[in-house]
């Protein structure tokens, strides 16, 4: 018997080459990815469609026996957990291959006006806002729970997404780079994949000396690949790879591009989606139903209005499509309010205390510096993406033990979770502050303080899965 040892550099270059094959395989089976993407636009239609027409299920409905249950358990249980674990795994690959809002946006941007790109659209405060609204509106109409509001949330995201690309570019995904409410989530997540489409700046200039022309590279998420140094742009859908033979699949480090690359330009809106967003505002939105301080102030605000008279708040209710209204299971104005008013409060919270101590810390470091901050504030994307990912898949679980499902390690795998995403912050922030200061002492109290930072999330985490 032969046996064949391969050295540990041989083995990471073997590693390396089926990386950069995977990416050439992508870039060559284009075709195949349009027949998965619209494939993937006919299973998202019929689960969005069909439960609308279906009446409502009732109590003795599991999962296994209506559309209904089974649609609204695959699009909040099923579906947008998980794309948001492969982000972080794989980069933006449900974007570039599988996302039905980016095939059909590019389809009617291949169609279209092609008009250009207003200035009003690139405002790079929209997908932030855009989260924000979606997260709360949906809290107002129970989308996680009724068909008709998930059909209004994501068909109309669907249907802007279509006006957009029929108006803007050609051939490419307008709404995706600069409007799709989840779009600043995945660039964030993304930065944290081990995977990415590498540039190798030297081999592009080896190949426009050669004064080879190549094929032109239609990149529909608009990123200008000759400068790409990270993932959070890149859709991974493949068209670029090999081009000038300086663009490649390969792996990297999760740390690197948080650590060397965030930090060269400052991002104002990614430390507030990351900060207010995903730290404060989705933990009051997942938090509120079952929150006692919400029933306490629901109270006291209907003792309030009764004793003055006031009662139409707390009968008036509203429309479907503006607050929950099903037999059974109502909102009234004074519900929808507060509900309103306590997110709100937690993401101001929130916010306000988790950016002063990144300022602190960012401060702590020398003199001080805005972009420093920016870059602390990318060390917490790890412990926000953990959050939203255990806040929907909380979903997942009170899904399947309603159906009598149990899930008896499920407590145990969210505390790992959640403690290996704030330790990986950590780290990263460990990493961060090196780049600012050689001094120990510095470095330790900036960790210190950004340890401080994420400690209003966690706490909101850990109310909502093992105190309330």
């Amino acid at each position: 018997m032969t046996i064949t040892i391969v050295p540990p550099h041989a083995a990471s270059v073997q590693s390396d080459d089926v990386w950069r094959k995977a990416g050439d395989w992508l870039q060559r089976h284009q075709a195949t990815i349009r027949t998965i993407q619209w494939t993937m636009v006919l299973v998202y239609g019929a689960l969005l469609i069909v439960p609308v027409f279906l009446p409502l299920p009732g109590r003795a409905a599991y999962l296994w026996t209506n559309f209904t249950r089974f649609a609204q358990f695959i699009f909040w249980g099923v579906w947008w957990p998980l794309v948001l674990l492969s982000t972080a795994l794989v980069g933006r690959i449900w974007c570039g291959i599988f996302c039905p809002e980016g095939a059909i946006s590019e389809f009617a941007s291949g169609r279209g006006r092609g008009r250009a790109i207003p200035r009003w659209l690139i405002w790079p405060g929209w997908p932030t806002v855009a989260f924000a609204c979606t997260t709360i509106y949906g809290q107002m109409t129970s989308v996680y729970q009724y068909p008709r509001p998930t059909l209004f949330i994501l068909g109309g995201s669907t249907f802007a997404a279509a006006l957009i690309g029929f108006l803007y570019g050609r051939n490419k995904r307008v709404w995706c780079r600069y409007l799709c409410p989840v779009s600043g989530v995945f660039g964030l997540l993304a930065k944290l994949a081990p995977l990415h489409f590498r540039v190798d700046p030297p081999l592009w200039q080896l190949s426009q000396l050669s004064g080879i022309k190549p094929k032109a590279v239609n990149c529909a998420p608009l990123v200008p690949i000759r400068t790409m140094r990270g993932a959070s742009d890149c859709h991974m859908c493949g068209r670029c790879a090999g081009f000038r033979g300086a663009i490649r699949l390969a792996r990297r480090s999760p740390n690197h591009e948080i650590v060397h690359v965030a930090g060269t330009v400052a991002k104002p809106w990614e430390t507030i989606l990351i900060v207010v967003g995903l730290m404060g505002l989705a933990v009051g939105a997942f938090q509120w139903s079952v929150s006692p301080w919400f029933v306490q102030a629901k109270l006291w605000a209907a003792e309030r209005l009764i004793e003055n008279g006031v009662a139409w708040p707390l009968e008036t209710t509203a429309p479907w499509w503006i607050l929950t209204n099903y037999p059974g299971d109502v909102m009234t104005l004074l519900d929808g309010a507060l509900l309103i008013a306590y997110v709100l409060a937690a993401a101001l919270a929130c916010g306000a205390s988790t950016l002063s101590l990144l300022a602190l810390a960012a401060r702590s470091l020398g003199p001080w510096r805005t972009q420093r901050l920016h870059h602390l504030a990318q060390s917490l994307i790890p412990l926000a993406g953990a959050g939203v990912f255990l806040g929907l898949s909380g979903l997942t679980v009170g899904q399947l033990r309603s159906d009598g499902i149990s899930l008896p390690f499920v407590d145990l795998l969210r505390a790992a979770m959640l403690t290996m995403a704030t330790c990986w912050s950590g780290a990263l922030c460990w990493q961060v502050t090196g780049i600012y200061s050689r001094v120990a002492a510095r470095r330790a109290l900036a960790l210190s303080l950004v340890g401080l930072a994420m400690a209003p999330a966690v706490t909101g985490w850990v109310l909502l899965f093992w105190i309330w």
